[in-house]
């Protein structure tokens, strides 16, 4: 905690680090990977969720997306198809599990639907303890298309149909791609009554550009100390 200056994160931070029981070398792993960034900070995230769930549900879901999504143990050198991205995310379920955050049960990778005598399989498909809410996830390997979200609006309404139980919130979702455009994402989510998040995803070989992003610039920097000078 010492290397997190801002007291606004460092509080973040050890509520976090309580709320989730994590161990030092785990809240050190979030601090490296810009967890605070990636989750706090609402206006960096793409969803629908207010305007689709009802209080505080919809603020609580929010809380729990993340942009990007860190994937550090799937190291790959080649392109990665869709099915062994998924293998990969299940041979590492615990790690997983922690990325996805606090509540997130695994429930099945390529689960069955049979609607009308036709099969659909839903990538990864998991139940949030805390919003007690189905969660389906879907990847994809490419840059973000509108099309995508025909798909998982259509998962949506079959779990919420012919899984979800009485006591059960409305099923959430959550699309993770290569990268997307913020104009195209927020035009395709406008009239969609389902509710669903958008996200990117790094692996191994993509984190440490994504990270160095993420730093200040150098005028950045000048400019923060120049209105330390200032203060003094």
């Amino acid at each position: 905690m010492d290397r997190v200056k801002n007291k606004t994160k460092r509080k973040w931070y050890a509520t976090e680090a309580l709320k989730n029981s994590w161990s030092v070398s785990i809240l050190s792993h979030q601090i490296e990977t810009k967890l605070y960034e990636r989750q706090a900070l609402l206006e960096n995230k793409t969803a629908n969720f207010d305007t689709t769930l009802p209080s505080p549900y919809n603020e609580k879901t929010k809380q729990m997306l993340k942009d990007p999504y860190i994937f550090d143990f799937i190291n790959a050198s080649t392109n990665l198809n869709e099915l062994d991205i998924e293998q990969e995310l299940i041979n590492n379920i615990s790690k997983l599990l922690l990325e996805l955050g606090n509540g997130f049960a695994f429930i099945g990778r390529q689960y069955h639907l049979e609607i009308e005598e036709e099969d659909y399989y839903i990538d990864l498909l998991f139940y949030n303890l805390i919003v007690r809410s189905y969660v389906v996830i879907e990847l994809k390997t490419t840059e973000f298309k509108p099309e995508y979200i025909g798909k998982l609006n259509f998962y949506l309404s079959a779990i919420d149909k012919y899984v979800k139980r009485e006591n059960d919130n409305s099923t959430f979702g959550i699309l993770l791609c290569k990268n997307k455009k913020k104009v195209t994402v927020d035009l395709t989510l406008k009239d969609i009554n389902k509710p669903i998040g958008i996200s990117e995803y790094k692996i191994l070989s993509e984190i440490p550009e994504y990270l160095a992003s993420t730093l200040p610039s150098l005028e950045d920097i000048e400019k923060r100390l120049e209105e330390t000078i200032k203060t003094e």
